[in-house]
Order: structure tokens, then sequence, then C-alpha cells
């Protein structure tokens, strides 16, 4: 195989390079507050709307808007890498992080805080994929595995320690301090970039601004996720907020498809990598991770709270296992990936996976928490086996200039099946409690059993893709 692609064949068991690690935890480091800002928002949403005098609906927005900004953003990420350089970009959006930080906290209306939000929702859309493409060009392709297990740390740890965050934080000190930690951390991490990232400057090649695909692309993907979202508040798939803003997501992605193969110069997303058959099958599985892993976070903790009487910060609590299963499987994924593939280790996870949603659609309020406790952390562990192989999979014999648009492709591709998840599954639970009260336990119950079986079906269904990654081949 080429020098400038990754290698698919030969397993790499070298230490990493000090350099690179350093890098890597650095980078990481400041990817830790804005996906921890993104989950303790979640919990603050009622105290917001009494704080704010707004209503749930519009204080929906404050994450809405974050999540419609950050994928506007995301496309623009490998341009302004080619341009300006990694380090200076991912500056750059700790900046512009930081700075809506500050603004959200001093917001004295909901109108303010939405503002700022989008601008956070910006920088964090910027950072991510750069972070992601500035690891993998800087491994050179070895020890994919390794890089990914790093760069996942802060994806596992916010879904985990968001909520339980956020609830101390909000119960004990208000809303503000959900954005005045940021301050701090941010801080941190651009002194950090500054002192411990080498200087990479932009690419020899200028790639010119592809405007007419950023105006394609963004809008399509901003409007997929808006329509996404209306799918729980408007019951379904049929309701015009629904389905007029995802068709002109579908008319305005199908558009940017036929441009961006006919263009002459280099598009936003380069649509070539499709070609592979390793990165599409790799792109459909993270879809599915993402269905299964935040569909499974908007229910838990819901769950843990109608079904059990849980509050907000007990429930998050309670998620503690889930997150302890991840964090004992994800140290391992990396060294496993390089040694044996991303088969198996994928295959293996979602059965592990499966087993452990399943108690969770027999379960009622009287079901012991111990029980449930093991079933979350055997679900943890098999979370924690599925994002980091797919992810190496995903840029196996990419060459390093693929690898911006391999970032923006996944991250795109990830972050519907995320909001697809969370819709889909509070419409399911929303349809079921259709003509019962809240007050009705049997029938709340009833209605949570379904979503979790639904997300095993999800589950199992991320099987059949699977089967389909390359084979790992020993070197001979």
């Amino acid at each position: 195989m080429a020098k400038n692609k990754v290698n698919d064949s030969k397993p790499q068991n070298e230490k990493l390079d000090p350099v690179l690690l350093k890098v890597s935890l650095i980078l990481v480091f400041g990817a830790l507050a804005p996906l921890l800002d993104s989950t303790m928002v979640n919990v603050a949403i009622k105290t917001l709307a009494g704080d704010l005098k707004s209503t749930v609906s519009v204080i929906q927005w404050v994450i809405t808007g974050y999540v419609l900004a950050m994928a506007m953003a995301v496309p623009i990420s490998g341009w302004a890498m080619n341009r300006f350089g990694g380090k200076r970009l991912y500056q750059f959006s700790l900046a512009l992080f930081l700075a809506g930080s500050i603004l959200s906290s001093l917001s004295q209306n909901i109108g303010f805080l939405i503002g700022f939000r989008l601008l956070q929702g910006i920088g964090a859309g910027l950072l991510m994929p750069t972070m992601t493409t500035m690891l993998f060009q800087l491994s050179g392709g070895r020890n994919m595995g390794r890089m990914a297990s790093i760069t996942s740390i802060p994806m596992m740890l916010a879904p985990i320690l968001g909520p339980v965050l956020g609830g101390i934080i909000v119960n004990s000190l208000g809303w503000r301090w959900i954005f005045y930690v940021n301050i701090p951390v941010t801080i941190i991490a651009l002194l950090l970039a500054l002192w411990g990232i080498p200087k990479d400057g932009p690419s020899d090649e200028k790639q010119p601004l592809d405007i007419v695909g950023i105006l394609l692309l963004s809008p399509a993907f901003a409007s997929l996720i808006y329509g996404i979202a209306q799918i729980a508040s408007h019951g379904g798939l049929n309701s015009s907020a629904v389905f007029v803003p995802a068709f002109i997501g579908l008319m305005l992605m199908a558009a940017f498809i036929v441009y961006a193969l006919r263009t002459k110069i280099s598009p936003v997303l380069d649509l070539h990598l499709f070609q592979s058959r390793n990165f599409s099958i790799s792109t459909i599985l993270l879809f599915m991770s993402g269905i299964i892993t935040n569909g499974g976070m908007l229910l838990l903790p819901l769950y843990y709270q109608q079904v059990h009487g849980e509050n907000v910060l007990f429930a998050g609590l309670l998620l503690l296992p889930q997150g302890i299963g991840m964090l004992l499987t994800r140290s391992q994924m990396g060294k496993l990936t390089d040694r044996i593939g991303a088969r198996p280790i994928v295959l293996v996870s979602l059965v592990i996976t499966a087993i452990g949603t399943l108690p969770f659609a027999f379960a009622n309020s009287g079901t012991s928490q111990v029980l449930l406790a093991v079933a979350l952390l055997i679900r943890g562990a098999g979370l924690g086996g599925v994002f980091i192989p797919i992810m190496v999979s995903s840029y196996v014999g990419l060459s390093k200039d693929q690898i911006p648009h391999a970032s923006i492709g996944t991250r795109i591709l990830q972050t519907i099946g995320s909001a697809f998840g969370s819709a889909i599954l509070a419409t399911i639970v929303e349809h079921q409690l259709s003509g019962h009260s809240v007050t009705d336990i049997q029938a709340v119950t009833s209605a949570y059993n379904v979503a979790f079986w639904w997300s095993v079906g999800f589950t199992v269904i991320a099987i059949i893709p699977t089967l389909f990654l390359t084979k790992y081949k020993k070197s001979e």
C-alpha cells in the first residue's frame, strides 16, 4: 500500500510517540468543555424556563440552536484547516467557544442566551472534526486504534458525567455556573495548545472555498437536524413541522451530491470517499451508533425519573455503571482494533449492548436497582467497544488529503444519527402514552418498555452492515 495511505494490513504495536501522546491529550482536553457543556445544559431546561420567564418549548432552542450551529460549521472545517492550519483553527474554535460561554453566562433574557449559544455551537462544530483530523494526520496511519481510544475519551465521558455535574451545579450554584465552568477549562486548553501543539501552518496547495457547496451542504445538514428535532414535539413524521424541513434538507443534500460530483474545484465534502466500501459501511454504522448511544442516553434518565420516581441528580448517579462499563472496555479497544481489526469487535460489542439493554424492556418500578445497575454495566461495556473500531475502520485506506473530508463525513452522519435516535425514541414514548395520564405508572412503564425494545431492535439491525466491514488481513 502507498505510503500516504492508512495501513490496513499490518498491526501497529509500537509504543506511541511521546510527542504524539502529548498533543493527543491536549486536543482531547480542549474537547471536554464543549461536550460536557452540551449535556449539562439538558438538565437545566426547567430552571432556565423559570429564571428567564420563558416556556420550555422556547427554552429548547438553547439546545436545538446549539446543535444547528454545530451542523452549519462542520462542513467548513476541512477548508479552514487547509487554509489556516490545524493549530490556528483549533485555537480559533476554542476562542469562539470561550466567547460564547462568557456571553451566555451574562445573558439577561432568553433571546440573548439562544444567540450566544449559537456562537458556542459554531466553535464546537469547528473544533471536533479539526481535533479528529489533526490526530489522524499526526499519527501517519499508525496505531489508529489507540489514537481513536484517546479521541473518544470526551465523547464517552460527556454523556455520563454531564448530567451528574449539571445536576450538582444547577442545584447548588445556579444555571449560570454551567457556563462559568467553561471559562477556566477553555483558557487552560488554549494555553496548552499554544505551548504543546506543533505549528503546522496552512497547506501548500491552497484549497479554494467551495461557497456553493457550503451553501448547499450546511443548510441541508441543519434542515435535516431541525426536522428530526421536531419529531417528538409534533407526534411523528407526518407533521408539516417535521416533513417540510426534512424534505428541504434532503433536496439540498441531493443538489449538493449532483454539484459535488460535477464541480472542478475541491468540494467541501469529497464524495469519492464513498467509493471505499469500508468508509461507506463505517458511516452507516456511525449513524446507527448515534441512534443506539444517544437514544439510550435520552431514555435512561427519563426512565429513572418517571418510572422509579428519582430526582434529576440521583437519576444521573444511577447512570454511572454504564459509564464505568464504557471506560473499562474503552482502554483496550484501541489496541485490540490495531491487532485484529474492527469487524469482530463491533459484532461482539453490539451483541453485548443488546443484552445490557434487554432487561429495561421488561423492567418496572419494582425491578431491583442492583439488577439494573448490572445491566447498565454490561450495556456500557458493549457501547465502549462500538465507536472506536468503527471510527478506525472509516479511516483505513485513506490518503492524508482525504482525512479532513472523512472527519466531516463521519461527524455529519454521527450527528444526524444521534438526533434521529433521541427524536424517534422520544416519539415512541409519547405515542405509547397518548390517552394515558403521566400518573398512570403502569402505562408509563409500558411506554418505556416498548421504547427499549426499539433500542434493542436498532442494535440488532446494526449487526447487518457490520458483517460487510473489510476483514482484517495479517501481513504475510
